[in-house]
């Protein structure tokens, strides 16, 4: 008989089974189009899927094919030519969307004039959060990013892996409970990034965000997530929805 899954921390209950509907992503039918050289051409077609409350989904599929493109329209910085993000269950528009989501692209994207410490503390800062607390609640956080240490040290001084965790700190600080991670540890070293892996699974499984995460590598989507989205090269749209087994508490070797 096979053995019981492990019990749902206090944080993903929460995230589960009190608030609306159990689906909490919902991508119908987006259809994007843009111009190139006086050209109109379509980067995603009909594209459709559901992710369910604090579930870990990945999105997979050959460089150019709209994965970015999707995670932009889901955050609200581009409106589709058709189609709607349904989110907790009600229609939204793309200004809607605008800051429900904690977004992080490859790409860190810090200051260079600010210290590790008050690059993390900015979306809290943007949020309206006082920056004397939000440097509090960076500090409060460093140990567990492998950051102690490091709060004054500039982006410079930083190795790629640094730069990432404090990226990776200041998204997930504003505590949203979607979270759209495009390809956020693509650049690294092997070995970072199996650790960074390793890392935001943990989080996930502690927290009970709602994630949807784009990657190249198939054995990163089979190692963090328990679907995979598949889509086809442009215009993209999705051409499977594989389900993932193994067990809920996953190792390297997984």
């Amino acid at each position: 008989m096979a053995s019981p899954p492990p019990p749902a921390t206090a944080e993903l209950r929460h995230a589960a089974g009190t608030l609306g509907s159990p689906t909490f992503l919902d991508v119908r039918d987006i259809t994007a189009t843009y111009v190139e050289g006086g050209n109109r051409l379509t980067a995603l077609r009909d594209c459709s899927f559901t992710v369910a409350r604090a579930e870990f989904v990945a999105l997979i599929g050959p460089s150019g094919c709209g994965k970015s493109t999707l995670l932009d329209i889901i955050a609200g910085l581009l409106t589709p030519d058709d189609g709607s993000i349904v989110i907790d269950g009600r229609t939204t528009t793309a200004a809607q969307r605008l800051g429900l989501a904690g977004y992080m692209r490859q790409r860190d994207l810090l200051l260079p004039w600010r210290t590790a410490l008050d690059n993390a503390a900015l979306g809290l800062e943007i949020a309206g959060v006082p920056r004397a607390q939000a440097r509090a609640a960076v500090r409060a956080r460093l140990p567990e990013f492998g950051l102690a240490g490091f709060e004054r040290a500039w982006p410079g001084q930083l190795s790629g892996g640094m730069r990432q965790r404090v990226a990776f700190l200041r998204t997930v600080l504003t505590d949203r409970l979607l979270l759209l991670l495009d390809e956020p540890f693509g650049a690294l070293d092997e070995f970072t990034r199996n650790k960074l892996d390793a890392d935001l699974r943990a989080l996930w499984r502690k927290r009970g965000m709602t994630v949807v995460f784009v990657t190249h590598s198939v054995y990163e989507a089979v190692y963090l997530s328990g679907r995979v989205v598949v889509m086809q090269a442009r215009p993209g749209r999705i051409i499977a929805d594989v389900p993932i087994g193994g067990p809920a508490e996953r190792d390297e070797a997984y």
